[in-house]
């Protein structure tokens, strides 16, 4: 079998897949560090090596028959482009990239390092988020900049990679895909014959469209002010945890928003249509639309006011596609470290 764990800035999601890709359980730990839960009851979860701890121990699995553990890791730069198995190299790798990632691959970088210690010698694979953009262009993923600073990984790298990749290989055979990840985190996708072209977020998860809590783009001198009289800390935890819908609506659910604050539903809408604007310009037209993620799965409204503002592309088919990123790492893992056995397999 394949574990797979989601680690979180707060919480760490774990699944596990046969040798088939197939489900067979899943359970989450939520407020690690505080009012910590496990499936939602209530745990003491100091940090994440005790959620992991506590996860596995409650998961209706042997352990014994886990033949891999396989991470989701947000950033992998410029270099790692595909699903490695973590030794010592690709630790090292992953935590250099914590700059561009702060809030991202130190956790992920928990979640390896507690699999390691609770199950010495179990392989590790790593699928990066920020791969699967890694066919868009030199021109789109160029910063204007100075080349001192480019040389320092200041580029455009887009994320929720892993989605749209599971998105892609449900839906095959349509030239020009505009693939929403809409949820707390939001972005959009230009997929062209399965391939990344142009997505909406950048160096980090920041830019693109109003999300949960994420500004979405911001003028830089904008930020820059705010730094000058609330500091570069404080700036960071505005941009990425105080801002968005919940900023504009209080909240960050989109049920509550659309009864209380239709106004912040609005902006949502109109940065979304506005930016796959752009995206179906890079693709050069538009065959379909594909919406995925909390919001994109279960807001129907929001989908249809959506496609309603492109109707000007030409009316599309619309599909709506659960997230699997779980089943996309799974996948990598099993490729990485060989076929299974009948059944699920063992180590």
């Amino acid at each position: 079998m394949i574990l797979v764990v989601n680690a979180g800035s707060s919480s760490v999601k774990c699944a596990v897949f046969d040798g088939d890709l197939k489900r067979v359980t899943t359970l989450k730990a939520t407020e690690i560090g505080g009012a910590s839960r496990i499936g939602g009851l209530p745990a003491d979860l100091p940090d994440h090596a005790a959620a992991i701890e506590a996860i596995l121990t409650a998961l209706p699995v042997d352990m014994a028959r886990i033949r891999v553990a396989a991470h989701r890791v947000v950033h992998g730069g410029a270099d790692m482009t595909a699903p490695v198995r973590i030794d010592r190299d690709v630790r090292a790798r992953i935590d250099a990239l914590s700059p561009l990632a702060p809030l991202h691959n130190p956790v992920n970088l928990a979640g390896i390092d507690a699999i390691a210690a609770i199950l010495p010698g179990l392989p590790q694979t790593a699928s990066f988020d920020t791969a699967f953009h890694t066919t868009i262009p030199d021109v789109a993923s160029t910063y204007a900049l100075p080349e001192a600073w480019r040389a320092r990984g200041l580029r455009r790298y887009g994320f929720h990679g892993l989605s749209y990749a599971a998105l892609a290989r449900s839906l095959t055979g349509i030239p020009r895909l505009l693939a929403c990840h809409l949820g707390n985190g939001a972005s959009l996708c230009a997929i062209a014959d399965g391939r990344s072209v142009a997505t909406t977020m950048g160096y980090s998860p920041v830019s693109g469209l109003v999300m949960g809590s994420r500004t979405g783009d911001i003028d830089a001198m904008a930020v820059l002010r705010m730094a000058e009289e609330a500091g570069i800390a404080e700036t960071g935890r505005i941009l990425n945890h105080d801002s968005g819908l919940t900023a504009l609506g209080g909240t960050n659910d989109m049920r509550r928003l659309q009864a209380d604050a239709p106004k912040a539903v609005e902006a949502f809408i109109y940065w979304a249509i506005r930016h796959a604007g752009s995206m179906i310009a890079a693709m050069g037209g538009l065959d379909a639309i594909a919406f995925t993620g909390g919001i994109g799965e279960n807001s129907a409204p929001v989908r249809d006011a959506i496609a309603d503002g492109l109707a000007w592309a030409g009316r599309v088919p619309v599909h709506i596609v659960p997230a699997d990123e779980e089943r996309e790492i799974a996948r990598d893992a099993r490729a990485l470290t060989g076929p299974f056995a009948p059944g699920d397999g063992t180590r």
